[in-house]
């Protein structure tokens, strides 16, 4: 399954704390309620505790998995990030279908593009200018319909390059997002495109504040009966 292993994920080391800490318990205590509340509507935004040791949390899962694999991912989520940032109070996990992270501060409504992670694949394709103008036009066409209220920060598609490939995307922001502050957060994940991802098959951005992919196969659901298959990817991890 596509959860077991995590795409990335961010300790902040200037926010080391004790596992024996009140802030430590709250953590805990946050997951706790992520795991068991998320899978609900694919979200929560929550916090535990109270000051100075409070603690500010956010799950969600991608619009278009169905909730058993919603909780299947929060749960591995949740272990995983206790696992690799033990001891600090801001951390982030992002899985394929979900996304995870909890801080002392209150990040709630605002968008963060402070730290990134790039997926892209490792073919070129050959038809470079349709394939960029077709890209950016689907872009464009999911990321307005991400800003609708009535799609929860989601938007898909895809567009027939040939009677032998077709292109998929897919958008989201987390759902505490304005609607001007999703447009914002995907604007920025987008411009990566040029840089990182010029001419590439495949690529994903992922922030703390929305993701963007797209692939010459299917992946998002329901999937179409395309038997396209994934090609290995290169990681670049970017802070700004």
């Amino acid at each position: 399954m596509d959860w077991v292993d995590p795409l990335g994920n961010f300790c902040n080391k200037n926010t080391n704390i004790s596992s024996s800490s009140q802030i430590s318990v709250n953590i805990d205590r946050l997951l706790a309620e992520a795991v068991s509340k998320t899978a609900l509507t694919g979200y929560i935004a929550t916090s535990s505790g109270k000051d100075p040791d409070r603690v500010y949390g956010l799950a969600q899962c991608r619009g278009d998995v169905g909730s058993k694999d919603c909780s299947s991912c929060i749960q591995d989520a949740a272990k995983q990030i206790r696992r690799r940032c033990p001891n600090q109070a801001d951390a982030r996990i992002w899985y394929d279908y979900c996304f995870l992270r909890y801080s002392k501060d209150d990040f709630v409504g605002e968008v963060d593009t402070s730290f990134g992670i790039i997926y892209f694949n490792v073919e070129n394709v050959t038809d470079l200018q349709s394939f960029n103008k077709e890209l950016g036009a689907l872009m464009d066409e999911i990321r307005s319909e991400a800003v609708m209220p009535k799609n929860e920060g989601l938007g898909k598609g895809k567009i027939k390059m040939s009677p032998f490939s077709t292109l998929y995307a897919l958008v989201q922001c987390t759902r505490d997002l304005s609607q001007i502050d999703c447009a914002q957060c995907l604007a920025i994940a987008v411009g990566n495109f040029p840089k990182y991802c010029k001419n590439r098959k495949g690529c994903r951005v992922l922030y703390s504040s929305c993701y963007v992919r797209y692939e010459l196969y299917p992946f998002y659901f329901p999937l179409d009966p395309n038997n396209g298959t994934s090609v290995s990817k290169t990681v670049v991890m970017v802070h700004h």
